[in-house]
């Protein structure tokens, strides 16, 4: 039997008392899960499911007229149930809400708000990138009411891909091929973006307005947004080469490590870095016995510290996992790797997750200023006018560190391709998002906001083998980052705070 749907009929009323002001209230409308919220007299109703995944919106953040989901931070509004900031894409429904005396009561959806053109002297955009930030741009072209030529060029055989996903449940076993693309071709073709793959750009002539593309075809465009991503490092070891090494960066790259982790029985992951660490609980999920390698101390800590880094550690000693921490691999062998202690590790399958580089070299042959990253300005345009960048290739100025900065995460990039388009219209929104990500381990989630390159203090608030703790990194007194374990709402809230620059009400909320 289906479990009845949570909280009143809202199609009967609630009591007006019963949503205090600031808060929200979980109901439902037949079968559907319906969210009434309040701010001062206004009153809201949208539904209640996050659409990226599913997130329950009532636990989330409410923010003026917006709702923050507490699993991945996606912003809704709540006036027409519209995505606002990714990562989700879908709006939500929205509801016409009637107060009846000292009653509320939830009818009829509203119909979604018709975009208006808008007006442009731009004739064509050009993506150059298939990645998250490429895809959400386009949209967000179309979603401002952009209504001229949009082209989006990736040199992958496929469209835009959830990326976390192919490290994660869909590398585990647990999610099918069929919920990796963010969009089908039938979106594409609905909203008239011209999408070309498996034809990378090779030139973008300085001078001009047009992109040379592999195959030989030439793009003319007003505008263009550089969106190429990041490239794996790549092993220089003897036997780096070996079919056994595998690489995890396109839904390409995790079929291979799928197929071969059908015929394999012991794996080596190369690396602790986050993504080493996902394949490791995936290739876990799959049976395989899987051991890590990685020159640290401990996994993670120089992103997430020393408390951090032993908890993620025991997490996967837990599942199985076997370390070998503080040495690297010096040769693979067709047996297996090679460590620099001369011991041998048995292995079947190998992957390499020893880091990324920023993806440059098309910006440097387009005489666009480069430094450890597509250099861009807070409006994510670069040296050359008309060009912006966004996603893990650019650096940019950071308004907390006052520095330029780089980061190599999923949402940031998402929300970097929305301001970028909404720049190419004209709009000049600088981008001072403060970064987020997320990270899985098997069922231990963590969240992390901010950006701490450096820290002199990590306060660690609850418990951490507890599953409920607030990770705090400071330096000279400042709280740079905030990460957290299933503390979803701390998580937003600090994220809000550091939006707002308001460092007292960013302590009250850890201190709470």
């Amino acid at each position: 039997m289906p479990e009845p749907p949570a909280g009143p009929d809202l199609t009967k009323g609630v009591d007006v008392a019963a949503i205090r002001d600031g808060g929200m209230l979980l109901g439902h409308v037949a079968d559907e899960p319906v969210l009434i919220a309040r701010q001062g007299d206004e009153l809201f109703a949208i539904g209640a499911v996050c659409s990226h995944y599913s997130g329950p919106l009532h636990e989330g953040l409410l923010a003026g007229d917006t709702v923050r989901c507490p699993w991945h931070h996606a912003c809704f509004s709540l006036r027409t149930g519209q995505p606002l900031r990714p990562p989700a894409l879908n709006p939500v429904s929205c509801w016409v809400v009637e107060r009846r005396g000292e009653r509320v009561v939830v009818s009829g959806k509203k119909e979604l708000p018709r975009v208006p053109e808008v007006a442009a002297d731009i004739a064509a955009v050009l993506i150059v990138g298939g990645g998250a930030a490429g895809e959400v741009a386009a949209e967000t072209l179309r979603r401002e009411g952009y209504r001229g030529r949009i082209t989006l060029v990736t040199g992958e055989p496929q469209g835009p891909v959830d990326r976390p996903n192919l490290s994660k449940d869909y590398l585990a076993g647990n999610a099918p091929e069929e919920w990796i693309p963010l969009r089908g071709n039938d979106f594409y073709r609905e909203h008239e973006i011209e999408l070309l793959t498996g034809v990378p750009v090779n030139e973008i002539p300085p001078g001009e307005r047009t992109a040379l593309l592999a195959d030989g075809r030439a793009l003319r465009w007003d505008r263009l947004l550089l969106a190429p991503g990041a490239e794996p490092v790549q092993l220089t070891i003897p036997g780096g080469d070996l079919p056994q090494v595998h690489y995890l960066r396109s839904l390409a790259d995790s079929r291979a490590i799928i197929a071969a982790a059908t015929r394999a029985k012991r794996a080596v992951v190369l690396g602790a870095s986050f993504i080493g660490l996902e394949v490791a609980a995936s290739l876990r999920s799959r049976g395989l016995e899987v051991r890590v390698v990685a020159p640290g101390r401990r996994p993670l800590e120089r992103v997430m510290g020393e408390a951090m880094g032993d908890w993620v550690r025991s997490i996967h000693e837990e599942h199985g996992v076997a370390f070998h921490l503080g040495t690297t691999a010096q040769r693979i062998a067709p047996a297996g790797v090679e460590l620099a202690s001369g011991e041998l590790l048995p292995a079947d399958l190998i992957v390499a997750g020893i880091g990324v580089r920023p993806a440059t070299g098309l910006a440097q042959r387009a005489e666009i200023a480069v430094d450890e990253g597509i250099i861009a300005d807070e409006y994510l345009e670069t040296s050359r006018p008309g060009i912006f960048a966004a996603g893990d290739a650019v650096r940019w100025p950071d308004p907390r560190t006052g520095g330029r900065i780089r980061v190599e995460h999923w949402v940031v990039a998402e929300r970097q391709g929305q301001v970028a388009a909404r720049n190419m219209l004209g709009r000049a929104e600088r981008f001072d998002a403060v970064p987020f990500f997320w990270s899985q381990h098997y069922d231990a989630a963590i969240a992390y906001v901010g950006y701490a390159p450096a820290w002199d203090q990590v306060d660690v608030r609850g418990s951490l083998a507890a599953r409920d703790a607030t990770v705090i990194y400071r330096r000279a007194g400042q709280v740079l980052a905030v990460a957290t374990v299933f503390r979803d709402g701390v998580s937003l809230a600090a994220e809000a705070a550091m939006e707002r620059g308001d460092a007292a009400a960013l302590e009250r909320i850890l201190a709470g």
